[in-house]
């Protein structure tokens, strides 16, 4: 039993084909899978990926329509970053988020790589990390048709913040629960002490790193649009996951029990300080339902919501995710 790595991270938004074109048209991700939220088939469930919806690569969003400004705060998954090949690509970026107006801090180091941080039209908290010095875990294969070239694009999910006011119980739970280890500190301003640590699994690096960043001065975090509502970890299959569910019932945490997502199966607990996370299984994948050359183009439902198709369809707001160069 091993968690491999980051899995997906899931996010909200007030307005799915806002969120659509950002992540498609400016950050160049693929829509892999345009679903519905499982849990309120009302509302969109976008998935954003590498050119396959590689695990490890899935940054998803649930669209919630009312969803309010995000206060941030702790008890909080503060910072998702996204891996790009390499140094050279940050210069790329930082000129492309210039040349389409979104918000960003300059290039800088972070626990020995080069970082872009920037947030999304909603505020979602995101930072370009480079791979350029990347010994672990490998990244995904960027998309050959996005407006990104291949050689620049996103090709995974790199390290995920969270931020508590005291790090110990979170701490006990990556490293005494799940399989993460202390791997390091960092400083998250120039004037503090390390208030940043860096836990690792498997094989490490950019795509199997948690930072837990300790405030004891922030009020906890009122969620809305532009937060993250959970970060899923990496596990190998379905049978690995039944042994998590009796190790995490067997420290007597509450938790979900398995769940059928269709495209991977999943257990859903919150950690002492109440950030969520899911433990989700590599397979079976995306191209369970679709064609890989035509993922994200029309609406997909799992089997056991196709018989409620009609009904689904007529409450959701048309979203066109097709491409006319397909």
């Amino acid at each position: 039993m091993e968690i491999k790595g980051i899995h997906h991270v899931s996010a909200i938004t007030a307005n799915a084909k806002n969120n659509h074109h950002f992540y498609t048209e400016i950050l160049g991700m693929r829509l892999v899978k345009k679903t519905v939220n499982q849990d309120d088939t009302s509302v969109y469930h976008l998935f954003y990926a590498d050119e396959a919806g590689n695990p490890g690569t899935d940054f998803t969003f649930f669209e919630i329509p009312n969803a309010g400004h995000t206060y941030p705060g702790s008890s909080s998954i503060s910072t998702t970053s996204l891996r790009v090949p390499n140094d050279q690509a940050l210069e790329y970026w930082l000129q492309r988020l210039q040349k389409y107006s979104v918000e960003h801090d300059e290039i800088t180091e972070q626990y020995g790589r080069k970082i872009l941080p920037f947030r999304d039209p909603e505020g979602q908290r995101l930072s370009f990390v480079s791979d350029e010095n990347n010994q672990g875990v490998a990244g995904g294969k960027a998309w050959n048709r996005s407006p990104v070239s291949v050689e620049k694009g996103i090709h995974g999910l790199g390290p995920v913040k969270l931020t508590v006011k005291d790090p110990q119980p979170t701490e006990q739970v990556l490293t005494e629960l799940l399989t993460f280890k202390k791997a390091g500190t960092y400083s998250s301003a120039s004037d503090s002490k390390d208030d940043t640590l860096v836990f690792s699994t498997a094989e490490g690096g950019t795509g199997a790193e948690i930072h837990l960043e300790t405030n004891p001065d922030l009020p906890r975090e009122r969620p809305g649009r532009g937060s993250v509502h959970h970060v899923a970890f990496r596990v190998q299959d379905e049978e690995e996951l039944v042994l998590w569910e009796n190790r995490i019932r067997e420290a007597r945490i509450p938790n979900s029990g398995l769940v059928d997502r269709f495209y991977f199966k999943s257990l859903y607990f919150r950690e002492p300080n109440g950030i969520l996370f899911e433990l989700a299984t590599d397979g079976p994948g995306f191209a369970t339902d679709e064609d890989i050359n035509h993922l994200g183009e029309s609406l997909a439902l799992p089997p056991f919501f196709e018989n409620q198709r009609d009904e689904i369809e007529a409450k959701l707001k048309p979203l066109d995710t097709t491409r006319p160069h397909s």
